[in-house]
C-alpha cells in the first residue's frame, strides 16, 4: 500500500474532501503506475481519482467504531516521533 496514503476514519475533525480525494489520487497513481499520465490517459485517470473519491467519502461515512475519534494534532506528533527514530534528526 502506498505510504503517502493516512487512514482517514475516526478521527476529530474528520477527514476533508481534499483529504480524501489526495488518498484517491494516491491510490490512482499507485494502480496505473503514473504519477501525471499522459493526454491519452489523462480523461480515464482523473474519472477514475472521481470514483475513488465518491467510494472513499461513501466508506468512510458508512464506517462505525465505538473508539473515540483520535485527535489529529497528537497522531501528527506521534507519527514526527516515529519518522525521527526511523530517520534521524
Amino acid at each position: 500500500m502506498c505510504r503517502n496514503i493516512k487512514t482517514l476514519f475516526n478521527f476529530d475533525p474528520p477527514a476533508t474532501d481534499d483529504e480524501i480525494r489526495a488518498a484517491a489520487l494516491q491510490f490512482v497513481r499507485k494502480l496505473s503506475g503514473f504519477n501525471r499520465p499522459s493526454q491519452a490517459n489523462a480523461e480515464v485517470f482523473d474519472l477514475a481519482v472521481d470514483e475513488v473519491t465518491v467510494a472513499a467519502r461513501r466508506l468512510i461515512a458508512s464506517l462505525v467504531t465505538s473508539a473515540d475519534p483520535r485527535d489529529r494534532l497528537i497522531e501528527a506528533q506521534r507519527a514526527k516521533a516515529r519518522n525521527l527514530a526511523r530517520f534521524g534528526g
